[in-house]
């Protein structure tokens, strides 16, 4: 078995360099891709700069992958060879616990991360548990299809986890990398989508990608008149916003879901909560199932991210351009 070349930083915040790893004998339950593309998330940033404080080295991101079946453990009968794939954050599940006999993969909690003591998509081969690959609908573009595994399915989890429905009135905070994708979903599934922005400029972009409306999260004397608007609000941020003023703007029953990873306790105040009846949820990743209900979804409705292109070779610059902030929407490398 030859080697896996790959991209990997051997320790917090360093740059990526070339790194090959054997990675073993194939197990009968696994799969091994070849890489065609592999999208950039700031998870990865987080996990080559040690932000989580369990990032081990030498380290090798990626999972967001779409890759090609290379090859299959002798137990894997429902893949073939040379069909196109996605792998996210989960490389594998223990299928034995509750929350995998149930369906809920996504919540086993001894689950293989993609890129947390496993190398990762950044390479031109990457190993996985096939339980964890889907298929990739034919009418769906392959170089834009990997973000969808790891932020696409982070919004579109919550729609299938609460039955929420095409009658809701929604909102979305930070239109970024996940929330460009959150408008489109929650457009496509007949919801009523505003969008909080802090920067005007992407108002305009807002509505096009799915928003019927636009509230500038500045503006205090905005949040106060959306009172009580709102049956979901997911938050796609990692800073700390002022939840309170955000809570005030869920009706009765409504909820602030967070995908966003915002480090810092939240601060809310009970009162909010109980007159109303309204909740504060998170969610991760969603199961395989959910992941593939989400790519039928997305190809019924046309739904992609926006993304920007990067040889496999140019991956510090493409860093680079994501820690600048500039990035429109989802960075995706190519070999």
């Amino acid at each position: 078995m030859t080697k896996i070349t790959a991209w990997a930083a051997h320790e917090a915040g360093g740059s990526l360099t070339p790194f090959e790893y054997d990675p073993g004998p194939l197990g009968p339950h696994d799969v091994e891709l070849d890489v065609l593309y592999c999208g950039i998330c700031h998870s990865d940033l987080s996990v080559i700069n040690n932000e989580w404080g369990f990032s081990a080295y030498p380290a090798v991101g990626g999972h967001e992958v779409v890759g090609r079946v290379r090859e299959m453990g002798g137990e894997v009968s429902h893949l073939t060879k040379g069909q196109t794939v996605g792998l996210g954050w989960h490389a594998g599940y223990c299928n034995t616990c509750m929350s995998c006999q149930s369906g809920d993969q996504n919540l086993c909690q001894t689950a293989q991360a993609t890129i947390v003591g496993h190398h990762g998509g950044f390479a031109d081969r990457v190993r996985a548990q096939a339980a964890s690959v889907i298929p990739i609908p034919d009418g769906l573009n392959p170089l834009k299809m990997g973000p969808m595994f790891c932020g696409g399915i982070t919004v579109f989890n919550p729609l299938v986890q609460y039955n929420i429905s095409p009658l809701s009135r929604t909102a979305v905070i930070g239109i970024g990398g996940l929330g460009h994708l959150a408008l489109q979903f929650l457009n496509a599934w007949g919801c009523h989508v505003t969008a909080f922005t802090s920067t005007p400029e992407k108002e305009e972009e807002a509505v096009r990608m799915g928003a019927h409306a636009t509230l500038n999260s500045r503006d205090d004397k905005a949040l106060a008149a959306a009172a009580g608007q709102f049956d979901l609000i997911i938050s796609t941020v990692n800073v700390t916003l002022d939840w309170n003023a955000y809570i005030g703007t869920l009706a009765p029953k409504g909820r602030l879901h967070m995908v966003g990873a915002a480090l810092e306790p939240m601060g809310i105040g009970a009162f909010g909560l109980i007159a109303a009846q309204r909740s504060v949820s998170g969610s991760p990743v969603g199961s395989p199932a959910t992941i593939r209900h989400m790519l039928d979804f997305a190809e019924r409705h046309d739904i992609a991210p926006v993304v920007e292109t990067f040889d496999m070779k140019d991956i510090n610059v493409a860093f680079d351009h994501l820690k600048s902030g500039d990035a429109r929407y989802r960075i995706v490398l190519k070999n």
